[in-house]
């Protein structure tokens, strides 16, 4: 970004100093309340028995950087099915991962940062997920009582709002809430009662957004359509990342590689260097510990120094 567009954009004031939008845009933010919780809770509700959360973590940074963060959360603690067909197959995730995005800026961007001591919540159930975020509606209305087709735009922070758009994340036209249905309408296992929902109040705003493949099971584990099928690859993987004896730096980035190749992706140091935001030393660092542990495998035909992800039991 020139360096003019610090001032175009208001990130900073006539005097150098960062204004209140460039302090949320900032790495390091300064801003104590610019915060992402994120659980993955065991059961329908936040009272899951024995273990109440199975996984859980508390961001706070670069706007940016919390959007990342929050969708590899989601990523990470959600399962694919997948339908053969003829001569490829059909991916069925819990969640559509568009949908989880759109809703995850419009907390992040429209939410009331007045409120002190709230924060930005994702929380993971059995069923459902929710991202919740302090302050309602800009304009005083409540979304459940609107056509989501034909929300108006009103933006809270308008700042925001377009360095969001130039970076490609959102559109001015307000399109979000259009944007979060049509991916549901457009998986392959949606059903009329699973349509996300929308709800606020004065206070907040909620996003509630149903696990596509959560009735598929039947009382006895089984799917109720006999070609779709957990991944059990991507799911040991997943695992795999968890246990791996490092730091939870590291961890969190080999899980952000392994969200974005999948089970069938090919990557080298520089693909890694570009999810990570590392130098492509440390991205040849983490693919030694990768290796080491068994978890990728490395490939030919795709030029040197080529890998992909493999599960580690085999």
């Amino acid at each position: 970004m020139e360096d003019k567009l610090f001032d175009s954009f208001e990130i900073r004031d006539e005097q150098g100093r960062l204004t209140n939008a460039g302090a949320l845009m900032a790495d390091d933010s300064p801003v104590r309340h610019s915060r992402l919780f994120c659980t993955r809770w065991n059961g329908l509700d936040k009272s899951g028995g024995m273990v109440d959360a199975l996984d859980s973590a508390e961001y706070s940074d670069s706007l940016i950087i919390l959007l990342n963060e929050g969708v590899s959360f989601v990523k990470r603690n959600m399962k694919t099915r997948w339908k053969k067909t003829a001569d490829s197959r059909i991916e069925m995730p819990d969640y559509c991962e568009r949908s989880v995005f759109e809703a995850l800026v419009n907390a992040l961007i429209h939410r009331d940062y007045l409120i002190l001591g709230s924060e930005v919540h994702i929380d993971i159930y059995d069923d459902r997920l929710t991202i919740h975020s302090p302050g309602g509606m800009a304009d005083g209305t409540r979304i459940q009582e609107q056509d989501i087709k034909n929300v108006s735009s009103t933006r809270r922070n308008p700042i925001l709002a377009d360095i969001f758009g130039r970076l490609g994340y959102m559109e001015r036209q307000g399109s979000g809430f259009k944007k979060i249905t049509d991916a549901y309408h457009a998986a392959h296992n949606f059903r009329a009662a699973l349509e996300p929902k929308f709800y606020s109040d004065v206070a907040s705003f909620q996003v509630t957004l149903y696990n596509l493949n959560y009735e598929a099971e039947t009382a006895s584990g089984k799917s109720t359509d006999e070609n779709a099928v957990i991944d059990a690859d991507h799911v040991a993987i997943e695992v795999a990342i968890e246990r791996l004896t490092a730091s939870p730096s590291t961890i969190r980035k080999a899980q952000a590689v392994f969200a974005k190749m999948g089970v069938d992706g090919i990557f080298g140091r520089s693909d890694i260097a570009a999810i990570t935001n590392d130098s492509v030393t440390a991205a040849g660092n983490l693919i030694a510990k990768l290796k080491k542990a068994g978890l990728i495998k490395e490939v030919s035909g795709y030029g040197k120094g080529k890998y992909i992800f493999r599960n580690p039991d085999r």
